[in-house]
C-alpha cells in the first residue's frame, strides 16, 4: 500500500519508456510497426469505402463491419504515431493533457469494439435463427441505435476513469509502458488507488460480462440451429456466414483477458506490453482480412473498386 503522505510534483508531462530492451533494433522495429500501421489504415479505409458505396454491401452485417473498421482506425491511430516516436527516440515525453486524451481514445475504442462485436453476434443470430423476421427486427433504426449506443456508452465509461485519473497526484513521470493506460498511470500515483481500482472493476466487469454473455447465448442458439440443418453443405454454408465474426471475437477476448489479467509489473510486465502491442497493431490489420477471406461479396466489391480506380 502506498503511503498516504508523500511529496509530489505537479507534472505537466510524462515520459513513455516503451521497449528499452529493443533499442538496439529500433530501426527494424520502427519499420515493422510503421508498415503494419499503414497497411491497417489502408485496409480499414477500403472496407469503409466499400461499405459506403457498394450496392452489394448494404446489409446490416456490413453496416456493423464498417463501424468496426472505423473503430480499428481510431484504435491504432490513437497509439501508433506516438509509439513510433517512442521507438525512434528510445523513449519520449508526452504532455499530461495528451496522455489523458490518448487514454480516452484508446480505452473508449477498445470498449466500442466489444459492443460492436456483440451487436454483430446479435445480427448473426437473427439472420440464422430468425431469418423470416430478420428484416423487420434488424431495422435501420435498430442498427443505428446499436452503433450510436456502442460509441456513447463506451466513451462515457472511459471518461469516468479519465475523471478519476485527472484527480490523482503523481510521484513519478516515467511510465514504464508504451501508452497511457489506466494501470500504468495509477502505478505512478502517490496515494493509495486500491479503492479507485475496485470502483473501476465494479463499473467495467458487468459491462464485459453482459457483452460476453450476449455473444455466448447468441452462438448457443446459432450452433443449435446449424446442427439442426439436415445437409452437410447447408451446415457448412451457414457456419461460414458467422465464422469470420467468431474468429474476430476469439482474438479480441483472448487478447483482453491476457492484457488485463496478467500483472503489469515485475517479470510479466514486458510480456504484458508485448501482448498489448500485438493486439493494437495486429488486430486492426487482421480484421479486414478475416472478414474478406471467405466473403465473396467483399471480394467482388474489392475487384470492382480496383478496376474502377485503374
Amino acid at each position: 500500500m502506498k503511503a498516504e503522505a508523500v511529496n509530489f510534483t505537479k507534472f505537466t508531462e510524462f515520459f513513455l519508456v516503451g521497449f528499452p530492451e529493443l533499442n538496439d533494433y529500433k530501426l527494424t522495429f520502427f519499420s515493422i510497426i510503421l508498415v503494419m500501421y499503414v497497411m491497417s489504415v489502408c485496409e480499414n479505409f477500403l472496407i469503409i469505402s466499400l461499405v459506403s458505396t457498394s450496392p452489394r454491401l448494404q446489409s446490416p452485417m456490413y453496416f456493423f463491419l464498417g463501424h468496426l473498421a472505423l473503430s480499428d482506425i481510431v484504435l491504432i491511430t490513437s497509439v501508433v504515431p506516438k509509439f513510433l516516436e517512442v521507438i525512434i527516440k528510445e523513449g519520449c515525453s508526452i504532455p499530461y493533457v495528451d496522455c489523458l486524451a490518448q487514454f480516452q481514445l484508446y480505452g473508449g475504442t477498445v470498449c466500442v469494439e466489444s459492443y460492436l462485436l456483440t451487436s454483430m453476434s446479435y445480427d448473426r443470430y437473427l439472420a440464422i435463427c430468425k431469418p423470416l423476421h430478420y428484416v423487420s427486427i434488424m431495422s435501420v433504426k435498430l442498427r443505428y441505435t446499436l452503433v450510436i449506443s456502442s460509441w456513447v456508452i463506451s466513451y462515457v465509461i472511459v471518461f469516468i476513469s479519465l475523471s478519476l485519473l485527472a484527480e490523482l497526484d503523481y510521484c513519478d513521470s516515467n511510465i514504464n509502458y508504451f501508452l497511457c493506460d489506466f494501470a500504468p498511470l495509477t502505478e505512478l500515483s502517490c496515494t493509495d488507488t486500491t479503492g479507485m481500482s475496485i470502483n473501476m472493476t465494479l463499473l467495467s466487469v458487468p459491462v464485459i460480462l453482459i457483452n460476453v454473455t450476449c455473444i455466448m447465448v447468441s452462438y448457443v442458439y446459432i450452433f443449435r440451429t446449424i446442427f439442426g440443418i439436415s445437409t452437410t453443405s447447408g451446415r457448412q454454408k451457414t457456419f461460414f456466414t458467422c465464422s469470420s465474426h467468431l474468429v474476430a471475437v476469439s482474438i479480441y477476448y483472448v487478447s483482453m483477458f491476457v492484457i488485463y489479467t496478467l500483472p503489469n509489473r515485475g517479470s510479466l510486465l514486458s510480456f504484458n506490453k508485448f501482448v498489448n502491442l500485438i493486439f493494437i497493431v495486429l488486430y486492426p490489420l487482421l480484421n479486414p482480412i478475416i472478414y474478406s477471406l471467405r466473403n465473396k461479396e467483399i471480394q467482388a466489391s474489392v475487384i470492382k473498386y480496383i478496376r474502377v480506380s485503374e
